[in-house]
């Protein structure tokens, strides 16, 4: 709804518009009478000025018909342009250029017929007169809608720059909740592992002592001493990673690694059998890390939910893909629960996707649980 008060440029043009028609009646003395009615028009034309932000069109309209009224009471020549003009470019300013230059048409009509009728000369009249007028009054209206016109653009430049801002905070909010969530797969992976290995090796060391080994106790506390050697190693590296430090830290692990994964798992009491097809040398350090996650993770949950005797690793590279399979022979998930349930095997799920490549955990046939993993070689043209 626009705001009804008059606004500093319209008082300024008041008080210039009775100036302007001030002066002109000044310049030709008249009776008392008509100098003070000629006057008080001006006053009139003035103060029509404070309504032009509320009624743009109604103004130079109300203007016009003064004017018709100045002239019809032989009161002072004015001219026209002081009194129309103003309010021609208030109207125009305020976005009714169409309907200013339709009171203007109008207006100049009338004066021209009026002086023909009077019997000025045509060639005055038509010419110089109406000329002049015309290029003023389209000047004025010109005026109005540019001065709109860059006052829309600064509004949208505004917005525009407050969309931009808004969507740069947004963005760096996502970047933040991806950075937190990249990271407490991080962690997840590199902690969750090596602390199931260590909760085993640990209840291993308890037993021997118990039963008086001290050979297996000694055998289970090496276990965890590499496995905590083999985080901290891993955790010094992502630190590194997340803080930007300088070279040397160790390369992420990847599949010529399993190898050493698969030996940890074993010593804690769950036999793993390895089985690569395919070269795996010429496997991308991203794929390979990322497969190397997913078998780690596979082999996490065996050991702490699977009650498993036996777990079986599939890994067959070709030209375009790698392709992962990990199966144990134990219990499987819960009826009641979907296979994918948990931050780790989201967080397999999440790292395939970023490669464009799938993983599919579920009850094997007939027990057991494997997960299955494509990863392509080759990242997906968009």
């Amino acid at each position: 709804m626009r705001d009804g008060r008059p606004t500093r440029v319209d008082a300024l043009l008041g008080v210039a518009v009775f100036c302007l028609v001030a002066a002109a009646v000044a310049t030709e003395p008249r009776p008392l009478g008509e100098t003070a009615l000629a006057y008080a028009f001006a006053a009139g034309f003035g103060a029509l000025m404070l309504a032009s932000h509320r009624w743009p069109v109604a103004v130079p309209a109300a203007t016009a018909v003064g004017l018709v009224c100045y002239y019809l009471l032989d009161l002072p020549p004015i001219g026209l342009a002081a009194p129309i003009a103003a309010a021609l470019y208030g109207a125009a300013e305020r976005g009714r250029p169409v309907a200013a230059a339709a009171v203007a048409g109008a207006l100049l009509a009338v004066s021209v017929t009026a002086r023909l009728a009077e019997g000025d000369a045509v060639s005055y009249v038509l010419g110089l007169n109406l000329g002049a007028e015309a290029v003023l009054v389209v000047a004025v209206i010109a005026l109005g809608d540019a001065v709109r016109s860059r006052r829309a653009l600064q509004a949208e430049m505004t917005r525009q720059a407050e969309a931009a801002a808004e969507e740069r905070r947004r963005e760096a909010a996502r970047q933040v909740d991806v950075e937190r969530i990249r990271i407490a797969r991080e962690l997840h992976d590199t902690l969750g592992h090596t602390m199931s290995v260590i909760t085993l090796q640990a209840a291993v060391a308890e037993e021997a002592i118990d039963d008086e080994d001290p050979a297996a106790a000694r055998g289970a506390v090496r276990t965890i001493r590499d496995a905590a050697r083999g985080a901290m190693s891993e955790l010094r590296a992502t630190i590194g990673t997340w803080l930007g430090g300088p070279g040397g830290r160790e390369p992420p692990p990847g599949l010529d690694r399993i190898g050493a994964l698969a030996d940890g798992v074993t010593r804690s009491g769950l036999p793993v059998e390895i089985r690569t097809t395919g070269d795996l040398s010429a496997i991308p350090t991203v794929v390979s890390t990322t497969a190397y996650r997913v078998v780690q993770e596979a082999l996490t949950n065996a050991l702490r939910h699977a009650e498993a005797q036996r777990v079986t690793v599939t890994v067959d590279a070709t030209p375009t893909e790698l392709a992962l399979e990990i199966r144990d022979d134990g219990r499987g998930a819960p009826q009641d629960r979907p296979a994918d349930h948990g931050h780790g095997l989201r967080g397999m799920i999440e790292r395939a996707t970023l490669l464009g490549g799938t993983v599919d955990a579920r009850n094997a046939h007939p027990t057991g649980f494997e997960v299955r993993a494509r990863l392509p070689l080759r990242r997906p043209t968009q």
